[in-house]
């Protein structure tokens, strides 16, 4: 079959998913999903996972859209008024899910060492994808939705820390490595730092050339090849490109003076990479690895949940927040995907030995939280009524105009 055509298919079943989902009062995102599922290996084959590989590019592009969306909400002015509680959740919320997950791997279902260190760095990560599509989606805005944002930014950069000082742990620990402490550090910070630099570096490329974009044209074009030469310079130099382009996003909203110029634009151009993502997300799972993964999946399951919910409640009590961050900022930080899958992959290549095992229950955690995590987020924004948040906030702002003028 064509590979176009393969493509028509996938945006028409994700459309037609979207459409189930709205009827159903569930978020797009899980409709495209499911979507996805029904026309992947699991039901009518349609979509192959070597399609699924083929179409990879489609995820880099969308991933690397959402980095540079999420980038968008750092502004500095912010950022030093709410900094701070924002590093002190993240951690609180990372650390919760690293040590219960442990705690339950190790010790209740007595795996080794290697295994419980490395799966429990795995959960830190959360997927920040579909918890904006369901922000956007519904217009959300307030305090619990302007936590969320930074939090699953910064939360994969802690994510990719904790999983490179835990493969060093558990290369130690079989012997298969002789390193020292600050080198079993400073792989991970490599990592982290260098893509920030990158990040940063484009970003001041890109605000000198969309000052003097002569059309939205232009814009456009030059948007999009920064954040594909961030994510291909990224790639070449085993960096992150999800923080290249988060911090490439942060350093235009900082540096250029109406840059909600380019954010617009992007908003504008993304939705069908989207839905493509999203849809071809859900052909890639398969219901069989149901079959293989026991209560030790499950178990996995239920301790990265209440590791993010109690880690992320603490932490913001511990900084004051407002009660609806308190009560529910875990219920949106649910989500787990591209990232989990990518570190698999660095497990598999590293530790052969484990690969099969952690595979399996990180595939089956993204099949579970890919398909609850959206609703969960939609419920967390709802409970704290922030839906339509951002309609009401600019129907405010428009208030005061016309009084201040009047």
């Amino acid at each position: 079959m064509d590979v176009l055509f393969k493509i028509s298919i996938v945006l028409l079943v994700g459309i037609l998913g979207g459409r189930l989902a709205k009827r159903f009062s569930l978020p797009n995102v899980t409709g495209y999903l499911v979507a996805g599922l029904f026309i992947g290996p699991s039901f009518f084959k349609l979509i192959t996972d070597q399609d699924v590989q083929a179409f990879s590019i489609i995820n880099q592009i969308a991933l690397a859209a959402i980095a540079f969306s999420i980038g968008s909400e750092f502004d500095l002015k912010d950022m030093l008024k709410v900094g701070r509680s924002i590093v002190i959740i993240t951690l609180a919320e990372a650390i919760g899910a690293i040590l219960l997950v442990f705690i339950v791997t190790y010790y209740i279902f007595d795996q080794s060492f290697v295994f419980s260190i490395v799966i429990a760095s795995m959960s830190a990560a959360t997927a920040p994808a579909a918890t904006i599509m369901v922000i956007r989606q519904y217009k959300a805005n307030g305090p619990l939705t302007r936590t969320i944002l930074p939090v699953v930014a910064i939360d994969d950069a802690v994510g990719i820390m904790a999983f490179g000082i835990a493969m060093s742990m558990a290369k130690l620990s079989l012997g298969s490595m002789d390193s020292s402490f600050l080198q079993m550090i400073g792989n991970p910070l490599i990592e982290i730092f260098g893509s920030l630099i990158l990040g940063f570096i484009l970003g001041i490329l890109l605000t000198y050339v969309a000052n003097r974009a002569n059309s939205q044209e232009e814009l456009l074009s030059m948007m999009l090849a920064s954040i594909f030469a961030g994510t291909g310079i990224a790639n070449a130099l085993a960096l992150s490109p999800l923080l290249t382009c988060m911090m490439l996003g942060a350093t235009l909203v900082n540096l250029m003076h109406n840059s909600n110029r380019v954010f617009t634009i992007a908003n504008d151009f993304t939705p069908p990479i989207y839905l493509l993502f999203f849809t071809l997300a859900g052909a890639s799972l398969h219901l069989s690895v149901l079959a293989k993964v026991g209560a030790l999946g499950i178990g996995y399951i239920i301790a990265r949940a209440a590791g993010k919910m109690v880690g992320a409640a603490l932490g913001s009590k511990a900084v004051k927040a407002d009660d609806v961050i308190v009560k529910y900022l875990g219920l949106a930080l649910l989500p787990q995907g591209g990232v989990s899958i990518g570190l698999s992959m660095i497990v598999r290549q590293q530790l052969p030995q484990f690969s099969e095992a952690i595979t399996t229950v990180i595939l089956f955690s993204v099949f579970v939280y890919e398909v609850s995590g959206p609703i969960l987020s939609k419920i967390a924004i709802q409970k704290a009524g922030e839906i339509n948040g951002a309609e009401r906030a600019t129907d405010s702002i428009l208030e005061k105009t016309i009084e201040q003028a009047c």
